[in-house]
């Protein structure tokens, strides 16, 4: 089976909210698939449906081959799940929260012990194993919950948005992680709003805006819908930044932005030819630059293109049912 996960059409309205409206999800076995998108764009209710927390009102979704509605038991047996915030008990120690969940999955108490320490040690926590877990960093508590979402040996993953508050420490320890279960063949489902996150662990890229998926691909392929690359020249002499500007607006016909505190001026282009130009520009008027340089565009850049809004703007939408975040 190429693909583990596959949706199709799938709806969900939260009384007057359309939180997905036509999905399409497919997601080969052993990869990393980022779903991108702010909030409220319906990443999480995506994420509990397949979870089989919440059926669709239209459209079909299959993990590993069973259907969500119809075969729910199989499904949840063959998943993990971490949501947005840590869900384990502050009080318990760690190896105590992790014998628990395995007890509460059938394992016996001798086997809960043993895949408690086994993961204890996967998740660089065997030192803190025996401490409660209200003593634990965000990025602490965060691998404790990523170790509890692995102790049925789960063939899928889901990550609702996990590094949602962490510092970012925190999140990089969080990244590690998520890159070690994905080496290890895991197949990882991550929803986050961070475009960062999306271009730095998934393979495969679906974004989300509006309930839809409105573009899919791997980070390059997004980024090359631009079709533009960025040109980026900040002057040595801080004081010659307005006339490079106008030099740079001269050269590419574009209007250049600057950024204030650096001075750092960046332009839209479609032939990168055109630095040649600028660098002979520059030379006549004797400028020197401290910083030259053509890169593809962000995701961030991608977002805005797609959407006509940058990632951030929207805000989350509550609904009586839950986030459709």
């Amino acid at each position: 089976m190429n693909h583990v996960i596959q949706a199709e059409g799938l709806r969900k309205r939260f009384g007057t909210t359309q939180a997905l409206d036509g999905v399409d999800l497919a997601v080969r076995r052993g990869t990393v698939l980022g779903v991108l998108g702010p909030n409220g764009a319906g990443k999480t209710t995506a994420v509990r449906i397949l979870a089989t927390l919440l059926k669709p009102d239209g459209g079909r979704a299959e993990v590993c081959g069973y259907d969500v509605g119809k075969d729910a038991g199989r499904v949840r047996a063959l998943i993990g799940l971490t949501g947005q915030y840590a869900s384990v008990d502050e009080e318990l120690t760690g190896a105590e929260n992790l014998v628990m969940i395995a007890r509460l999955l059938d394992f016996g108490r001798a086997e809960a012990k043993a895949r408690a320490r086994q993961l204890l040690d996967r998740f660089r926590l065997t030192d803190a194993g025996s401490r409660a877990v209200k003593t634990y960093s965000g990025g602490m508590r965060r691998r404790l919950d990523l170790a509890a979402s692995l102790i049925n040996h789960p063939e899928i993953i889901y990550l609702d948005e996990p590094t949602t508050g962490l510092d970012p420490r925190a999140r990089n320890e969080v990244w590690d992680t998520v890159r070690e279960v994905a080496a290890e063949g895991g197949t990882v489902l991550l929803t986050t709003q961070y475009l960062e996150e999306a271009d730095a662990l998934a393979d495969q890229i679906v974004v989300f805006d509006h309930g839809r998926v409105i573009a899919e691909g791997t980070s390059d392929d997004l980024k090359s819908q631009v079709g533009r690359l960025t040109l980026s020249v900040r002057a040595k002499e801080r004081y010659r930044v307005a006339q490079l500007t106008t030099i740079v607006g001269e050269v590419t016909g574009e209007r250049p932005d600057v950024q204030e505190t650096t001075g750092l001026v960046t332009v839209g282009i479609a032939d990168p030819g055109v630095v040649s130009a600028l660098v002979r520009r520059m030379d006549e008027a004797s400028i020197v630059a401290a910083e030259l340089a053509v890169r593809m565009p962000s995701l961030d850049e991608v977002f805005l293109t797609l959407t006509g809004h940058p990632a951030e703007e929207r805000q989350n939408e509550l609904v009586t049912e839950g986030s459709v975040a």
